[in-house]
């Protein structure tokens, strides 16, 4: 999956450059292939790359509950002492 990202990012980047240089001949075909380069990095890479990171990853380590409130206090005593 790791791969997958880099190749599309790399694809992406690489699409944005190549239309900033075609856009100083032909305005139409540079203004496509930013504009498809940018719906490719937004639309696909970015939810990928969002997956990837948090495919296993618990979300309750991440909300504040009566739980963690009471480990935070009993870590801020701790280091106070």
């Amino acid at each position: 999956m790791k791969y997958l990202i880099k190749f599309l990012l790399i694809i992406s980047f690489i699409g944005l450059c190549l239309g900033f240089y075609v856009k100083l001949e032909n305005n139409v075909s540079g203004d496509y292939l930013i504009g498809v380069s940018l719906m490719l990095l937004m639309f696909i890479v970015m939810p990928l790359f969002i997956y990837n990171r948090w495919k296993n990853k618990d979300i309750k380590d991440y909300m504040l509950t009566e739980e963690s409130i009471k480990k935070m206090r009993a870590f801020n005593n701790s280091k106070d002492n």
